[in-house]
């Protein structure tokens, strides 16, 4: 079953397993000595994480390391750009609005002391 980015990101424990590795790759049992859970619980992290491409497995005699492939969140960043333009300009425009009210009150003697 292939994954949605999404989905992987959601949860806050996949989320901080991408942390940990995206600065070196560790085995299973060096990525479940992160977290408090069980090594099972860490594998079924790592399933979905891998699953929709966040993280691959190499093996390396008996051992399997878990890599972070970061390049996966564009699809992320894409789409929260197109959020994060939208709520600047409506920043923008309310920035503006309260600046002509400012300005309004004042001329009216309307500005507010501070207690």
């Amino acid at each position: 079953m292939r994954r949605d980015v999404f989905q992987a990101i959601a949860d806050p424990t996949r989320r901080e397993i991408i942390h940990v590795l995206a600065g070196k790759s560790l085995t299973l049992n060096g990525v479940a000595d992160s977290f408090g859970i069980s090594r099972q619980a860490v594998s079924k992290h790592i399933k979905i994480l891998t699953e929709c491409g966040l993280v691959t497995i190499k093996e390396s005699g008996r051992e399997r390391y878990c890599q972070a492939k970061l390049d996966q969140l564009n699809e992320v960043s894409v789409w929260v750009e197109q959020y994060r333009k939208f709520f600047e300009s409506t920043l923008d425009s309310l920035e503006t609005y309260l600046d002509k009210l400012q300005s309004k009150n004042k001329k009216n003697g309307k500005t507010k002391r501070k207690k």
